[in-house]
């Protein structure tokens, strides 16, 4: 399903000025991602403010979604949470969606549990879903970190296809190494970008590919070209402007720099607020905008 796709796009979710989805803002912002280079998409994720966003708008843009798509790249949509049963029944909901290929689920977050928790969690979504998942391991958010042997170990169920894995390069060599090559394993940090695709990963689920997705798309090129040390420097270079766009909290920064590139996706939801004019100065003298 996802042969040479390497950059994908966590989107972001815009809002208009009543704080409601703005769906003519998705689609210019999704022909804008598709024509810098982004081969698949996320949507529904933490990049996409799910956490504010009821059930229904969520099925809502799903269903969207999928038509300002239209089949031309692949989709993973957000169902995961820290509820079991909730889980499976949003999952239901969404695999009805047609173009919906892969369920995003996260390690449950504030519950805790134990690495025999985690895969009893998952193997139980595993078994009930009608679509493929895709581990979301992220430990900076959810509390608890899936270990590395767990991920290994889940990738063996028929029914959990990947990994986003935003944790150390070396647990990521770790997971490329121990799992069959059609396990897809995706750094969810954008600063691995090249790291990932050079030990053997899919390659990355950004969200610097809002702004910068021509050039983390040259440099894949680059490096399937054999044009190392010019790979290198385009990460090198993206780097710095990659971790600003997490300097304050996520989605925020991507949102005022999408805004200031003239897409107009509006702010956020709270509890994240907008970068003030003190904030956007500093992140804008990071990024060259």
């Amino acid at each position: 399903m996802f042969e040479n796709v390497d950059l994908m796009t966590a989107i972001i979710t815009p809002f208009d000025e009543n704080e409601q989805i703005d769906f003519e803002a998705l689609k210019k912002l999704t022909e804008h991602l598709l024509e810098t280079g982004s081969k698949g998409f996320v949507i529904g994720g933490t990049t996409g403010e799910t956490p504010t966003l009821t059930e229904s708008e969520k099925l809502e843009l799903y269903r969207n979604f999928v038509k300002i798509v239209a089949g031309r790249v692949p989709i993973i949509a957000g169902a995961g949470s820290n509820n079991t049963a909730q889980t499976i029944d949003f999952i239901d909901k969404i695999s009805e969606i047609k173009g919906i290929d892969m369920a995003l689920v996260v390690v449950p977050y504030y519950n805790k549990p134990n690495q025999r928790g985690m895969i009893a969690h998952f193997e139980t979504i595993a078994k009930h879903s009608s679509l493929p998942i895709m581990i979301y391991n992220i430990p900076g958010r959810t509390g608890v970190l899936m270990e590395k042997e767990t991920v290994v170990k889940l990738s063996k169920n028929p029914n959990i296809d990947g990994v986003k894995q935003c944790n150390t390069l070396e647990d990521l060599e770790y997971i490329v190494e121990h799992t069959d090559d059609d396990f897809n394993v995706y750094s969810g940090e954008d600063a691995q970008a090249l790291f990932a695709k050079v030990i053997g990963a899919n390659g990355v689920i950004s969200v610097a590919s809002h702004v910068y997705g021509t050039e983390i798309t040259k440099m894949y090129h680059d490096l399937e070209k054999g044009n190392y040390k010019s790979a290198g420097k385009i990460q090198r270079q993206l780097t710095p402007k990659m971790n600003a766009l997490f300097m304050y909290p996520s989605p925020s920064p991507v949102k005022a720099a999408l805004t200031k590139l003239g897409y107009q996706v509006g702010g956020c939801r709270l509890p994240i607020l907008p970068l003030n004019d003190e904030e956007q100065d500093k992140l804008f003298k990071i990024l060259d905008l």
